[in-house]
């Protein structure tokens, strides 16, 4: 058993930043990741980093111009706190040696990008994310951060009381890659889940393949709420053969969409009058694929983005990258021709219900990044705000959970800001169907558990009680994968990913998305009969790919139930029966908890006011 006072899980930007804040604290703190930190998928963010950093910008413009993308489903207390922080993390990552673009005068440069009132994008080229994570990992190597690397966090160690905010999480268990051994991390004072994304749901997706969802899926078993899973970005540009992403600067810094009859569309057909390509990324995506739908798209499958009139000089300073992605995946030349681009699955706006400290409704147990829903976006993010929402929500987390003194959060987690019951009505009944179980259905998956299935005196369970019991869990589990005969998770997770692609994406209709419900029913009741077909102990990519296609199916589930109930269109989730936005019944978030195996769905307000303003939802036009 290793013990530290703060487990972060996941050393991607929100994780490293996570890990510094707690170092920062006195903590003896240490990251247990799945990939070596410099691996992690930050490192493919090309865009950039939004704060209010110049004269004439403020953060009260940030924060407004966030709100208005987020189509006024985003918490107010968590974009206030947000847009304050960002100038503080990025002066602070600047002097770490973070190597941003500058101007002549040595000042940090910064663009335009999509939805945003002022150019307030700092950047590196178009490799920002790799920079940040390598600046910020410099400073874990730096500070002696103990980093558990290639180490697969399975489950969390979290008592088993019946209600999930008198919970607490003790720790994590883990798969040593390298070794085949399975181990307990005791947190004396709290775990930070930072697993990223859950592109992997599709089968068109910028995320990298390790993108499973994995915090999401651990902390929703473990009790706590999904906050508007329905709410998925599909990012406008890009490479249609791999999903590969093409920046947002290369629109930030003046390139054109086209149609296949030559016409910059966003302008022209009235999709953005004002911002043309430069509109919100929810609003661009669909203007693409509405074109492509009229027959106006480029082998009826994409559209043109022209760089080449902004000039060799000024591609090679900041767009380079761009350049070798567009010849390696499509042999285009960006400096010649046009680049094809449609759009693919790119971010998740909603996960683990947090509030602005990274809290959960399980103490203890905290997330930050991607896999977290604080709620910044919405139904909607803006380009540049994900690498900045790492920085001061990873931080957060990490000095809250190290004990710093923090403003009391003004959201509310758990079941206790519930405002009143869903009442979706899905076509199969969703839930818990699993393989590896040795004790069937769960409550609080990996709480301590009696032969009644539930411990009376959950409160008496000693913290490394729980931890042990935990990994006795995971071993039995991981053993009977290994040694069942079933056929390979492959192709259940195909399976999830051909229905979410076809059924769930831009734009969705109710009949899809029962399609999608029954798809993935059956995708469920496969998997009950998977197994490993590689024995070895060491290394065995087949055993870590079928423990993440359970924590896919629960991600695909939640997002597809959520875009079932919410009965509108706002950002992101567009429904075809639903053609507009209606704020009287659904300026509230949708959430899913998970107690004993059947997801509950329903609804808690959006906190449109903060301590410091209050925001009036407006038409959001571009």
């Amino acid at each position: 058993m290793h013990e530290h006072d703060v487990i972060v899980v996941g050393a991607g930007g929100a994780g490293l930043r996570a890990a510094i804040a707690a170092d920062e604290e006195g903590a003896d703190v240490a990251l247990v990741t799945k990939l070596h930190p410099v691996r992690s998928h930050t490192g493919a963010a090309e865009g950039g980093i939004n704060a209010a950093l110049r004269e004439g910008d403020d953060w009260e413009l940030h924060a407004y111009d966030t709100m208005k993308g987020s189509d006024y489903l985003g918490d107010a207390p968590a974009i206030d706190t947000f847009a304050q922080d960002a100038p503080e993390e990025v002066v602070q990552i600047e002097h770490w040696g973070m190597p941003f673009s500058r101007e002549d005068d040595g000042r940090v440069s910064q663009r335009p990008f999509g939805g945003m009132s002022f150019p307030r994008t700092t950047y590196a080229g178009a490799e920002t994310g790799h920079h940040l994570l390598h600046t910020m990992y410099e400073q874990v190597v730096k500070r002696g951060i103990e980093v558990y690397d290639e180490w697969y966090v399975t489950n969390l160690a979290v008592t088993d009381h019946d209600d999930p905010e008198e919970r607490h999480c003790h720790g994590a268990v883990a798969y040593e890659i390298a070794t085949g051994n399975v181990e307990g991390f005791w947190a004396r004072d709290g775990v930070i889940l930072a697993t990223g994304g859950l592109g992997q749901a599709f089968d068109h997706t910028t995320n990298a393949v390790a993108n499973t969802g994995d915090g999401c899926a651990m902390a929703y078993r473990a009790g706590v709420p999904m906050e508007d899973m329905e709410m998925i970005q599909f990012h406008p540009t890009t490479l249609p053969s791999t999903g590969v992403l093409i920046s947002e600067g290369v629109r930030g810094e003046g390139g054109i969409l086209y149609n296949d009859e030559e016409e910059r569309f966003m302008f022209e057909h009235g999709y953005a009058n004002n911002d043309g390509e430069l509109a919100s990324r929810d609003v661009v995506s669909r203007a693409e694929l509405t074109e492509v739908n009229a027959g106006r798209g480029i082998e009826d499958e994409y559209v043109d983005l022209d760089m080449r009139h902004l000039g060799e000089e000024r591609i090679l300073d900041r767009l380079e990258n761009i350049l070798h992605l567009a010849e390696d995946f499509e042999g285009v030349d960006g400096l010649d021709e046009p680049m094809p681009v449609k759009p693919g699955q790119h971010y998740a706006m909603g996960g683990i219900e947090t509030d602005e400290n990274g809290e959960t409704c399980i103490s203890g147990l905290y997330a930050a990044g991607e896999t977290a829903c604080v709620s910044l976006h919405g139904a909607n993010r803006l380009g540049g705000n994900a690498l900045p929402e790492l920085l001061v929500f990873g931080a957060r987390a990490g000095h809250h959970a190290a004990g710093k003194d923090m403003k009391t959060a003004e959201i509310q987690t758990g079941r206790s800001a519930k405002s009143e019951d869903g009442d979706v009505e899905p076509p199969v009944e969703p839930g818990a169907i699993e393989a590896g179980s040795s004790d069937g259905d769960v409550a609080a998956d990996g709480g301590e558990r009696s032969s009644s299935d539930r411990r009376s005196d959950a409160a008496m369970v000693e913290p490394k009680e729980t931890l042990e019991h935990t990994v006795r869990q995971e071993r039995e589990r991981i053993e009977s994968l290994l040694e069942a005969d079933g056929i390979n998770h492959a192709e259940v997770r195909s399976n999830v990913q051909e229905t979410m692609t076809e059924n769930v994406n831009v734009f969705r209709k109710e009949e899809s998305l029962n399609d999608a419900l029954r798809d993935l029913r059956r995708a469920r009741e496969r998997y009950e009969d998977v197994a490993v077909a590689d024995p070895s102990r060491t290394y065995n990519t087949d055993l870590i790919h079928t423990i993440e296609t359970r924590n896919i199916l629960d991600v695909a589930e939640a997002i597809t139930l959520g875009a079932l109930a919410r009965e509108e269109f706002r950002g992101a989730h567009w429904r075809a029966e639903f053609q507009e936005r209606r704020d009287e019944e659904w300026i509230k978030h949708t959430m899913l908890a998970w107690d004993d195996g059947t997801p509950e769905l329903y609804y808690k307000p959006v906190l449109l006011e903060s301590q410091w303003k209050e925001y009036e939802p407006k038409e959001r036009s571009y």
